[in-house]
């Protein structure tokens, strides 16, 4: 059980795995890449410091381990993708924003460079399918991982200059993870796009306590961005002519989480007890499942 739990990682992981290597040796031995961490598109993939490209790389592979078997292949590189240029492109808007604001130009010369902001945002994936599962020894369920993580790098944002440099990056990710997740992703069994479940919603990130707050403030952005809610809309796949398409209500929502979290536990199940030969199979199988 304990050997299966570091091993059988994916290949896409792996090759993901070794760019953020690469990237950081880069760094390292070449020191004229820094000045092109300034690229939104490429400045996730370097990492700095050695005890980042670690991290990034060790969770990379353990959060990928669980989300691409329910994603697939194309849709989990597409969501690295698309959050890594918009948590970099929020971040450098804001340096400049903050620069006009305060005349600083530390904030136009920060390298902008970490894993973390996708990270982030694949922990939100985790949160979706998985929300009720508790994690390794903390006995944490995974719908607060996200929450835990900002809170903690808020709090020691106050005591060090790197966690506060980190700071952005996180809540970009996790903010864009979810908004990817919530309203763009579509979805292979319902042709739909996001995930329109109440359990989902911006406020489940906050204690119960503040949730009568927040949600009147989240349905103004959630205007914004798909007009009224009541409006029909095929694009985003909540409604046609006011009545709600099959699969777009919060119980196939929670269908489809009840399937992913069981072909996960069948397959770390089974991996335990078939022979490494067999792995590529129920790789296979378990996503087929889904």
């Amino acid at each position: 059980g304990i050997t299966s739990m570091f091993t059988n990682f994916t290949k896409l992981c792996k090759g993901l795995a070794l760019v953020l290597v690469v990237g950081h040796l880069l760094v390292q031995f070449v020191p004229a890449t820094v000045p092109y961490l300034a690229l939104i598109p490429a400045s996730g993939y370097f990492e700095l410091s050695v005890h980042g490209v670690v991290i990034s790389t060790v969770s990379l592979l353990f959060m990928g381990k669980f989300l691409e078997p329910v994603w697939g292949s194309k849709e989990f590189l597409k969501f690295i993708f698309v959050v890594n240029f918009l948590t970099y492109l929020c971040v450098f808007v804001t340096a400049i924003a903050l620069y006009y604001i305060t005349r600083l130009e530390i904030y136009l010369y920060m390298p902008f460079a970490g894993f973390h902001g996708v990270l982030a945002g694949l922990l939100v994936g985790i949160k979706q399918i998985i929300p009720d599962q508790e994690v390794l020894l903390v006995k944490i369920k995974a719908k607060w991982l996200p929450s835990i993580t900002l809170v903690l790098s808020i709090a020691s944002s106050f005591f060090t200059l790197n966690s506060a440099a980190y700071l952005p990056t996180l809540i970009f990710g996790t903010y864009m993870g979810w908004l990817y997740l919530r309203y763009f992703q579509r979805r292979t069994e319902t042709k739909l796009r996001g995930d329109p479940s109440d359990d989902f919603a911006f406020s489940t990130f906050f204690p119960e306590l503040l949730r009568p707050i927040i949600d009147p403030i989240a349905s103004i952005f959630h205007r914004m961005l798909c007009g009224r809610s009541n409006a029909t809309s095929e694009d985003h796949g909540y409604t046609t002519s006011g009545a709600p398409l099959p699969g777009s209500d919060s119980a196939e929502a929670s269908r489809r989480r009840e399937r992913g979290a069981r072909a996960l536990e069948e397959r770390l199940a089974t991996e335990r007890l078939v022979p490494p030969r067999n792995k590529e199979e129920l790789q296979s199988d378990a996503l087929d499942s889904v």
